[in-house]
Formats: C-alpha cells, sequence, structure tokens
C-alpha cells in the first residue's frame, strides 16, 4: 500500500516538475494572476542582477483564491539553452534552499477578492554566488512539486565588454523588414582558448525568448577580440510599434474600449474590433515593448486596491476567412508571451471573427497578435501576417554572452548589452 501511494506522488508531482524544466517561465496554476518580476521600483526593468551588487528585484502577484497560503521561492540554475546544470544548489547559492514570502495583503475597495504577494529578492538568507540564467520557482508549502509559476531571471559578471550596432540589412529580402547585428566581444584579460567552444551569443528581442537567436559560431577573430556579423545569421524581423491598451480606470475608458457591460460582481470590458496590419504605412509611437505596467488613474493603491476585469477581445480576419492551418494568440506579457489561459484565440463561424476573454487586473498593457502553426513543433509565435514588419521599428535587444570554462559544468554570464534599435544605429542620434 505505501509502494502505491509512492508512485502515485510521483506520477502527480512529476508532470509539473518536467514542464518547468522545458519552460522557465510559465504559470501552473490557474488562481495565480499578473505575476510581475521586475528590477526594484520600475515595473519596466527586466530581471537582470550583476554579480555580488546590491542590486535588487521586485516580485508581485496575486492569488485569487483571496485566502493566504505558504508559499515558498527558490533559485535554479541553468545552462545558456535554459537546460539544468549537473551542481548541487550550494554551489551556486548561499544560505538556504528556499525562502518563504512573508509579505502579503488582502485585496479592499475591488469587487474582485484576491490576496497580493509581495517579495524583494535575493533576500540576505539566499543569495546566487555564481553569474548565469536562473529560473525563480515560487511554489506552495515548501513543497517544489507544488509549482505556482516560474520567473526568469539573469544574473551577469560584466567580464567581457560587448560592443553592438544595429544596421539595415543589405539583403533584398530583409531591406525593408529586419534588423541587422553586428556584435564585437572584448576578450582582453580572459585566457580564452577556444572560442568557438566555449562562447555562446544570445540576442534577446523585446524581452521575448520564443524567437532568440543563439550563435554559437564567431565570424571573426582577433587578438584579445572575437566579432559576430554573419548577415545569414545576425537579422531578425523588426516587427511593428506594439498595439496598446489603457486600462488604468475602468469608468473612464480607455481608447481602445468601446464598451462595458457590468454587474454587482465583475466588470466587463470590450475591446474594439481588430484587423490585421501588415500593409499599413508604418508609424511610430512610443511603447512599453511588449510589456504591461500595474498601475490606475484612481488615487489608489494598484497592488491590492486595483480591480480586475473580464475583457474580450475581437479580431477580424482577412475576408472573414480564419487562417488555415495556424493558431491565433494574443501576444505580450498580458498573456505571458502567447502560454496563459486565453491567449489563443477561437473563431466564431457566425460572426466569422476571432475572439477569447482575458481577466486583466487595471494596468497599462502593451500587445500583439501572432500566429503559430498547429503542426510546428518548435512553437515558434509569427506577427508577420498580423502585424508585419519595417526596419524602423523601434525594438529593444539583449546581448548575452556566455562562456564555459573547459571542463565546466555550466554556463557563466560574462557579456552583457543593451540595444535600442533607434539609437543604436549608424547616423542616430
Amino acid at each position: 500500500m505505501r509502494i502505491i501511494l509512492i508512485s502515485v506522488l510521483i506520477a502527480v508531482s512529476v508532470p509539473s516538475l518536467l514542464l518547468a524544466q522545458r519552460d522557465p517561465e510559465k504559470i501552473f496554476m490557474s488562481n495565480i494572476h499578473t505575476v510581475k518580476l521586475n528590477g526594484f521600483g520600475n515595473q519596466l526593468a527586466y530581471p537582470i542582477l550583476a554579480l555580488n551588487s546590491a542590486d535588487k528585484l521586485e516580485l508581485n502577484f496575486d492569488d485569487l483564491d483571496a485566502d493566504v497560503k505558504y508559499y515558498y521561492y527558490t533559485f535554479e540554475l541553468r545552462n545558456a539553452d535554459w537546460s539544468p546544470v549537473q551542481m548541487s544548489f550550494f554551489d551556486y547559492v548561499k544560505g538556504f534552499t528556499q525562502v518563504r514570502i512573508n509579505t502579503y495583503r488582502n485585496s479592499s475597495i475591488s469587487l474582485t477578492r484576491y490576496t497580493h504577494y509581495q517579495a524583494t529578492l535575493p533576500d540576505r538568507n539566499s543569495v546566487p554566488t555564481k553569474s548565469g540564467n536562473y529560473v525563480l520557482k515560487v511554489f506552495l508549502n515548501g513543497d517544489t512539486s507544488q509549482l505556482a509559476f516560474t520567473k526568469r531571471i539573469l544574473i551577469v559578471d560584466n567580464r567581457l565588454p560587448v560592443g553592438a550596432t544595429i544596421l539595415q540589412p543589405t539583403n533584398q529580402q530583409y531591406f525593408y523588414t529586419h534588423h541587422r547585428l553586428q556584435v564585437q566581444v572584448s576578450t582582453a584579460g580572459m585566457d580564452i582558448r577556444y572560442p568557438q567552444q566555449q562562447l555562446k551569443l544570445l540576442i534577446v528581442q523585446n524581452y521575448r525568448w520564443d524567437n532568440r537567436l543563439m550563435i554559437s559560431s564567431p565570424t571573426f577573430l582577433r587578438p584579445d577580440m572575437v566579432q559576430y556579423n554573419n548577415e545569414l545569421e545576425m537579422v531578425m524581423p523588426a516587427g511593428k510599434e506594439w498595439r496598446w491598451l489603457n486600462l488604468r480606470s475602468f469608468r473612464l475608458l480607455g481608447d481602445r474600449v468601446s464598451s462595458q457591460k457590468n454587474t454587482d460582481s465583475s466588470y466587463n470590458l470590450f475591446v474594439k474590433e481588430e484587423m490585421p496590419r501588415p500593409a499599413n504605412q508604418y508609424m511610430f509611437f512610443n511603447d512599453i515593448e511588449g510589456m504591461f505596467i500595474s498601475e490606475t488613474t484612481e488615487n489608489i493603491n494598484p497592488y491590492w486596491n486595483a480591480d480586475y476585469a473580464h475583457v474580450h477581445f475581437t479580431f477580424l480576419p482577412p475576408n472573414g476567412v480564419p487562417y488555415q492551418g495556424k493558431d491565433l494568440y494574443v501576444f505580450g506579457e498580458i498573456t505571458g508571451y502567447g502560454k496563459n489561459e486565453g491567449a489563443k484565440l477561437n473563431f466564431n463561424e457566425e460572426r466569422k471573427t476571432y475572439e477569447t476573454t482575458l481577466f486583466l487586473k487595471q494596468g497599462y498593457y502593451d500587445y500583439i497578435y501572432t500566429l503559430r502553426d498547429k503542426n510546428d513543433a518548435s512553437g515558434a509565435f509569427s506577427s508577420d501576417l498580423t502585424e508585419g514588419n519595417a526596419w524602423q521599428a523601434e525594438d529593444i535587444y539583449y546581448v548575452l554572452v556566455y562562456y564555459r570554462e573547459l571542463g565546466g559544468r555550466y554556463d557563466q554570464l560574462l557579456g552583457f548589452a543593451k540595444l535600442n534599435s533607434q539609437f543604436n544605429r549608424p547616423g542616430a542620434f
């Protein structure tokens, strides 16, 4: 009987653990909403820390069960490709294996009841000691098999200075639609004997990891310098500026909300019907590159006083015909980059439109519509048909350089640069 019970427990816990290994950023519990991990004091600051510094991150999330639970977190070191490292926890963290989240508060003056949790990390009782990719795991009751959600963290030891430039491609196929990057890494002061094997270059666009570039072979090797500028590898679709949704107030509707139908217990907001825009002339406007901000126009605290609403999205495909062999998604931090419940839209045969509903907290959201091939095992998202691409578009790029010692057991993150396609290019001002 005891053996059977142990087998059942393993069968229940293993799937979530395997999912966490494959996907380092995902919400596993349906009661968890509005997860935000960012630099301390800035909701738009990506969770990046300098090794052995005083840098801090802040974590915020809501539990819609509206009770008090015992949430804990831990760190897990990963390789450049986010595969688990074969190392003991105490090889890369100083302190306890898990830390309880002690700061929480019940919501007030809102129709939706929830409990808001906050944490500042790393806590002095658990501090990462090595650079690299980390997964923050948040779980219940000190049991790592009860995963609530996971988030990415980057810890950088800036020992390899990085210089990078964004250019317009010379290849006519990409000339009007893509960005080309050139990167050079200074290796002075480090004995890197086999850069082709020891260095990896990773390029992340607009905080997205689904379309990241991983470059393992430098284009040129020079004394104390490694260069990456292969145009066949170093190009990315530029996209366009992100769509926006202003939900800071449920009383004064934002410009992209057409109507609302409220009840005594909930808000229902309807976003204006949207259409593809690949053929639209490019127009620049300020955006927040696919992220969201918890914020209100009322003089209340956005973390535990803000309310939630059922927000209804409608997308009209060309001629009312669904995309063949493809699924349509609302994409951005708003949906965990296509992973959260409701991210995929369903086609309404009667209305000839795609529709979905998201449960969103008051704030300001950026998003786009993307397509994913139903038969594509890689799960790649593309906005070519729904949004289009324009070379002039503003994008944020993170250039990450990983190094592995000869015989080393993990990838160190030793180089980092942040680029803006409007400014980090020749002739920009």
